[in-house]
């Protein structure tokens, strides 16, 4: 397995600049970095008149694309780029009731086309979306790139099967850097018995982690590149995004010895894709807050928010706090709202009653395009 580890300090540190002349023996100064005005959160590190910063960092927040590939860094700009046009694919998700040829599957997975950039986005519970995508006439061999929002079960249970049909050649698989630190002992708290999915109708923890680890990965030869940062670029108009404001959200945790404690979801990521309309984002199950999402995208971006799909996460959520999100969106002027997976009952009714030529449902075999 090819891993690609790029820490702040272990990508970059490429001089950029020599700040005038000599300076003070051993002084070492730090300088925020200001792009188009905005101060970023990069900072200049000068030393003895040597000055280093993040160069990935740098070279993405500039709209660039930097690949690592034979020991060489490749930079690709994006100015004056054409903005592709885009069409998402539900292949898996709770519901099918417009698809009855299609098997619905609890979870989500979704294609995404975007000019030369072809990605699929989860692989839902146990890989149902492989034989959708074949109905479908979709050939997922040609997916350059695989990005798992989370490690549960029901968005990265089709991986194995995906990379056993089609191989891994040719092909990224992107997650945070902390994917794997607890992704075998995550654990929904079912405290009453509510039938889902996961649990079995009585009280107590059930696991809702993933079936394999790095080394299965390794062993198929699967090249994963690991986000440590905010965001990385991942295709010409596709942007990752992580980092977010940790989850709080009592029923879900993780088991340390014998102890459960919240789980911050600190693995979750999301996509943007810059399209003519506006950011696309994308979200599998938005355990840290579809709003915390959309709002921190937004804000680093600067950029018009056009549509958001996925899962909410408000199948529990309070009416105040779905209206604060139906709200946000409003004020946001978001145009297309597809709900899929955790969304919840309560929370898509409401969507559709306030924001109705907005939304719609996004179930398996649903098509969002935008020429």
């Amino acid at each position: 397995m090819h891993k690609k580890r790029f820490t702040l300090l272990s990508s970059l540190v490429i001089l950029l600049v020599l700040l005038g002349g000599i300076g003070t023996v051993f002084a070492v100064n730090f300088y925020p970095i200001i792009i188009d005005g905005q101060v970023s959160d990069i900072e200049g590190v000068t030393e003895n008149g040597i000055t280093t910063v993040p160069l990935r960092k740098l070279a993405e927040s500039l709209g660039c694309k930097v690949d690592f590939i034979d020991k060489k860094i490749i930079i690709t700009t994006n100015k004056d780029s054409v903005k592709e046009g885009l069409r998402i694919t539900a292949l898996a998700e709770n519901n099918n009731e417009e698809h009855k040829d299609l098997n619905k599957e609890f979870g989500f997975a979704v294609y995404i086309e975007n000019g030369e950039d072809k990605i699929i986005f989860d692989t839902a519970k146990a890989g149902e979306f492989l034989s959708n995508a074949e109905k479908l006439n979709i050939d997922l061999g040609e997916a350059n790139a695989v990005v798992l929002s989370h490690a549960h079960y029901d968005h990265c249970g089709g991986l194995l099967r995906y990379f056993d049909t089609f191989g891994a050649e040719g092909k990224t698989l992107y997650v945070k850097n902390s994917f794997f630190d607890y992704s075998d002992s995550k654990y929904y708290h079912d405290t009453v018995g509510q039938k889902l999915d996961f649990t079995d109708g009585t009280p107590g923890y059930f696991y809702v982690g993933i079936d394999f680890n790095e080394k299965d990965l390794e062993e198929r030869n699967v090249m994963i590149e690991y986000l440590d940062t905010d965001s990385v670029r991942i295709g010409k108009n596709i942007i990752l995004y992580g980092n977010f404001t940790p989850s709080n959200d009592p029923k879900m945790v993780v088991k340390e010895g014998d102890q459960y404690y919240i789980d911050a979801f600190e693995e979750e990521v999301a996509l943007a894709i810059d399209t003519n309309k506006g950011l696309v984002i994308v979200s599998g199950c938005s355990h840290n807050g579809i709003l915390n999402i959309v709002n921190t995208i937004e804000e680093k971006t600067g950029k018009k928010v056009y549509a958001v799909i996925g899962g909410f996460h408000l199948l529990d959520a309070s009416e105040e706090k779905i209206q604060d999100t139906i709200d946000r969106f409003k004020e946001l002027g978001i145009e297309k709202i597809g709900l899929s997976h955790c969304t919840g009952p309560k929370a898509t009714q409401m969507f559709l009653e306030q924001m109705p030529n907005e939304t719609f449902i996004f179930e398996t075999g649903s098509v969002f395009e935008i020429e």
